[in-house]
């Protein structure tokens, strides 16, 4: 599994032969400026919520590559309407794809469409592949639910927010890293903008004075699992 930073909360997941792209927000970051979303390759697009720091580029992306949309019901009918593909879920609920089983877990945020239309309510996703398995939180905040996981799922990463304001902060995150059991972090939804800019030395010491490890990547990079 090979997970690529696309810079905020966009990812890019290889499994085998498929690719996942989570939350592409990539044409209105001005620090992702060198990422070219035309070259992104995508079966599938996961989208956590509906606010447009997370689906700015779904559009453009899934038009390009047929991807399948995969979020909660409302979301996925948005783009369906749109003459998009969608596979459309719920919280608990889990399906069975080529690339592994993926369960849409509860998240505490907020979701609405850049025009206010109803979003849905906003959720996190555990990927099990076949060797690997991940946790994306999505924009949350550190709740009891995440104690969950682990009763079903050993984890091998946790990509947890860390930029404070609109999800949880650095303390937070720690102890989310406790919840579902993962001692290996990568960190995401941080330096946009002002408002979620972080200090990414204290951060990764606050983790490893904890026994973790955290991870922050540079936009474009990736690490493999």
């Amino acid at each position: 599994m090979k997970i690529t930073f696309y810079g905020h909360a966009s990812l890019g997941i290889q499994i085998e032969d498929t690719h996942i792209l989570v939350d592409p927000f990539i044409t209105g970051n001005d620090k992702a400026s060198h990422i070219d979303i035309n070259t992104l390759k995508a079966d599938y697009i996961l989208l956590t919520h509906a606010h447009q720091d997370h689906i700015l580029d779904v559009e453009a992306i899934a038009k390009r590559t047929d991807a399948v949309i995969v979020s909660n019901f409302e979301i996925v009918s948005h783009f369906e309407n749109l003459g998009l593909e969608g596979h459309p879920m719920n919280h608990g609920g889990t399906w069975d794809f080529e690339f592994g089983s993926v369960k849409y877990v509860n998240a505490i945020h907020t979701s609405s469409f850049p025009d206010g239309s109803y979003g849905g309510q906003p959720g996190g996703f555990v990927i099990e592949g076949e060797h690997k398995n991940i946790y994306i939180a999505g924009d949350t905040a550190l709740t009891f639910d995440m104690k969950l996981i682990p009763l079903q799922t050993k984890l091998d990463l946790a990509i947890l927010p860390i930029g404070d304001n609109f999800t949880m902060g650095i303390d937070d995150a720690i102890l989310a890293s406790d919840f579902v059991a993962c001692d290996k972090i990568l960190g995401y939804h941080f330096d946009t903008f002002g408002y979620i800019e972080i200090d990414h030395e204290v951060a990764k010491r606050k983790f490893f004075e904890k026994n973790k490890d955290l991870m922050l990547l540079k936009i474009g990079e990736s690490l493999e699992l």
